[in-house]
């Protein structure tokens, strides 16, 4: 007898935040090429696609890695490098498309709404003030707090803990690659909204489902 695969029902929904909430994948990318010019790293905008998902550390040793510097430190790159992309959230932060209307769909539903980003602490809820959503998620749990980021599944898997509901009853919903692996390995189904510049990426193929936006979210995606 072959056997079943059919899907758990689904108890609750998991956001990425950056590039799913909020447009902020530009400005990081900004921020990060800022941060890198300003001691010397060759880095250009376009490059930041090749970290697109990481924590902001493992983003410093990345280029550390390929065009080590002396000084400043590594840890105050990385402050650079957040505080920079607090800023440019407070001048240029927009919601994406359909944040509001996926909301309210996943409360009609009765579904729990959790939050699992690489960005740190005070990033979330420096987005969170911005889009007026700091009330909305039952938990919302950053990577920094974990030994790995994503691809790691760790975030999406301590989210699930603090929800209260098992991984394989949790759905998430990403942009990117790497986001995309850590929701499947942490045995959750995903929700693929790929960042334009990487429309037709065959690394998103392991979603279970891929939308253009938010707007196109319906209940029959999430329970199905």
């Amino acid at each position: 007898m072959t056997p079943s695969h059919t899907p758990l029902a689904i108890e609750a929904v998991i956001f990425d935040m950056d590039g799913v909430l909020i447009d902020s994948e530009p400005l990081w990318r900004i921020a990060e090429t800022q941060a890198m010019n300003a001691i010397g790293v060759p880095m250009k905008e376009e490059d930041g696609f090749l970290t697109m998902g990481l924590r902001t550390d493992e983003v410093v040793e990345f280029w550390y890695a390929r065009h080590p510097w002396t000084t400043p430190s590594k840890k105050e790159v990385e402050g650079a490098i957040t505080q920079g992309v607090i800023q440019l959230i407070g001048e240029r932060g927009e919601p994406m498309a359909g944040v509001q209307d996926a909301i309210r769909l996943i409360q009609s539903l009765g579904l729990r709404i959790g939050l699992a980003s690489s960005s740190s602490t005070e990033i979330i809820a420096a987005v969170l003030e911005k889009l007026g959503l700091s009330e909305v998620f039952d938990i919302t749990q950053s990577a920094e707090h974990e030994p790995y980021g994503k691809p790691h599944p760790a975030v999406y898997i301590e989210c699930a803990r603090r929800l209260g509901v098992a991984p394989e009853r949790c759905i998430a919903i990403e942009d990117s690659p790497a986001g995309t692996l850590a929701a499947k390995a942490a045995r959750m189904q995903c929700i693929a909204i790929p960042a334009p510049e990487l429309a037709g990426d065959r690394r998103y193929s392991i979603a279970d489902h891929e939308l253009r936006s938010l707007t196109e979210l319906t209940a029959e995606t999430l329970t199905a």
